[in-house]
């Protein structure tokens, strides 16, 4: 992504005036750098909310991770009265790109209680998906597909993808809502209470698909600076409250972690050295996912 500057470019200023005109002159503007596909600035005004506009950086390369500022805003306009998104404001266009403006969530993004991340992903899963968002993966086959359309997109094979299991994980069925990015910088930690930010890669289905992104080894080594400990993988599972679930999150782990070793090899590839320790923590969870 093209380094932005400290604040908005002036077609965005300018966009955002006549969009949300109570929201157009903050104080200041602070680039955020916690995202790693679109560019978000807080702005801070006296006496009104502070506000994240965010810039998409338009559809996304990414194989694993969309990047679609509709859904988005649909889901902060679904999930924010409920108290785990921000509030939307407004959305419109830009010479430079479509905006989403929302108010600022205020907090530490997070690092330790998976209990509480559980409880606040189980609790997205049993809501209402709205229409039109799209299918993750379900099942072994389907996580296998998008493993090797990944690696299909990288120079070498790599070996890990023939030590997947011969036994099939059937289909769910499941809709669930999916946030399909719940990394630790994505999670707030405001007021007691957790939130959820950056809802551009939204999905239904299998809830194991949130389960395996927020304990993939490499999301916490990305985020966190370390995987998490078993202890902390099992604390997470229990809160979560659902047998079944964990069973089945235990049975797919070696497809996830192949689906996610494969997703670091790519962005190795694409001149992202940081995802090197991810790829080699991946590989090596799927190695013992894979003892009895």
């Amino acid at each position: 992504m093209t380094e932005m500057p400290p604040s908005p470019p002036d077609s965005v200023l300018s966009a955002l005036a006549d969009a949300a005109p109570d929201h157009a002159a903050p104080t200041a503007w602070h680039v955020l750098h916690g995202g790693r596909t679109n560019t978000a600035w807080h702005g801070t005004s006296e006496g009104a909310s502070d506000v994240v506009l965010k810039l998409y950086a338009g559809p996304a390369r990414n194989p694993l991770f969309p990047n679609d500022p509709n859904a988005e805003e649909t889901l902060l306009r679904l999930l924010a009265p409920r108290g785990i998104a921000p509030t939307f404001i407004s959305s419109f266009d830009t010479a430079n790109g479509r905006c989403n403006l929302y108010e600022h969530v205020p907090g530490d993004t997070w690092f330790m209680d998976t209990p509480a991340v559980a409880r606040i992903m189980r609790l997205l899963h049993i809501l209402p998906a709205p229409d039109g968002l799209r299918q993750a993966p379900d099942g072994s086959a389907a996580l296998v597909h998008k493993t090797l359309e990944i690696v299909g997109k990288c120079s070498v094979m790599p070996a890990f993808v023939s030590d997947l299991p011969k036994t099939a994980v059937r289909p769910t069925g499941r809709q669930a809502l999916l946030h399909a990015d719940i990394v630790p910088g994505n999670v707030i930690q405001t007021d007691g209470k957790l939130k959820l930010i950056d809802w551009q890669c939204p999905a239904i289905g299998d809830p194991c698909e949130d389960i395996a992104i927020f304990l993939s080894p490499a999301m916490q080594q990305l985020y966190r600076g370390r995987p998490l400990s078993e202890q902390e993988t099992n604390a997470f599972l229990i809160a979560y409250d659902d047998v079944d679930i964990a069973e089945r999150y235990h049975r797919l782990a070696p497809f996830y972690h192949a689906r996610m070793a494969a997703y670091c090899l790519w962005q190795i590839e694409n001149d992202r050295a940081a995802y090197g320790d991810g790829l080699q923590l991946e590989v090596a969870a799927l190695q013992r996912s894979l003892r009895p």
